[in-house]
């Protein structure tokens, strides 16, 4: 029989990382400005085996490798989520979305991951900001007017109508990283720059000004799957996120 995934498996091995002590005990829950402060570690925190173990197992039960993504980007991923959940930052546990900007923007590197249910949702292409690199994204910014991609982990937001269509607000959780998205206005929203028939006649996906821009015949699909309090999370091996993301290294 197939066993469901439960969030509350998670945050008992993520308690044994020592990453959220004594969060249950009397009122003293954590400041949502917490999750702003940059750590000062050098390096990401390793994970628990045990922790280390159970993301193993989810990555090969839902079978992410045959997707192109990398184990790492999801141990993170998992890694963040757990700690979102901890800090009731996420109000809808089932669904994780992961930008793996370490890919060529000729892969589908968006997922849309249905943690419950054990299966990829949605597997698509995305687009990063026209400053961030051309076929690959290499630098990365919080800066208004910067037209890069942001890093780190957000929450999704609610859903308008813009230039675009039906677009997606997202807030971003990281100060220093991420936490001016809002300000920039970095949505998701659909585009016809993204998605397989530009790349039919061009070298690789077009880019936005910041935005994670999915296909346009795709992002009402994207945007329904996700809208409403779930996890994001924009990767890249970047040393300095790795290494000062409050969320990775609590």
């Amino acid at each position: 029989m197939k066993k469901n995934f439960n969030p509350a498996s998670l945050s008992i091995l993520f308690t044994l990382l020592l990453i959220v002590p004594a969060l249950h005990a009397g009122t003293n829950r954590p400041k949502k400005s917490d999750l702003h402060r940059p750590a000062g570690s050098t390096i990401a925190k390793p994970l628990s085996k045990s922790f280390r173990e159970e993301a193993d197992s989810l990555y090969s039960e839902i079978d992410l490798g045959s997707y192109g993504l990398s184990e790492k980007a999801f141990e993170y991923a998992l890694k963040g989520y757990t700690y979102l959940i901890e800090h009731h930052q996420i109000t809808k546990s089932d669904i994780i979305s992961i930008c793996d900007f370490s890919q060529s923007s000729r892969n589908k590197r968006l997922y849309i991951v249905d943690l419950e249910e054990k299966k990829v949702l949605i597997n698509t292409y995305v687009a990063h900001g026209r400053k961030s690199g051309s076929e690959y994204a290499r630098s990365f910014s919080n800066s208004m007017q910067s037209h890069k991609s942001s890093l780190g982990f957000y929450v999704t937001d609610q859903t308008y109508y813009g230039d675009h269509g039906l677009a997606l607000k997202i807030r971003g959780l990281e100060r220093g990283f991420n936490d001016k998205a809002s300000a920039r206005n970095i949505v998701i929203h659909g585009s016809e720059y993204v998605g397989p028939d530009f790349i039919k006649f061009n070298k690789f996906n077009g880019r936005s000004f910041g935005c994670p821009a999915v296909p346009s015949s795709e992002a009402d699909e994207v945007i329904q799957a996700i809208k409403n309090g779930t996890c994001l999370f924009i990767y890249h091996p970047t040393k300095k996120y790795i290494a000062r993301s409050k969320i990775l290294n609590s």
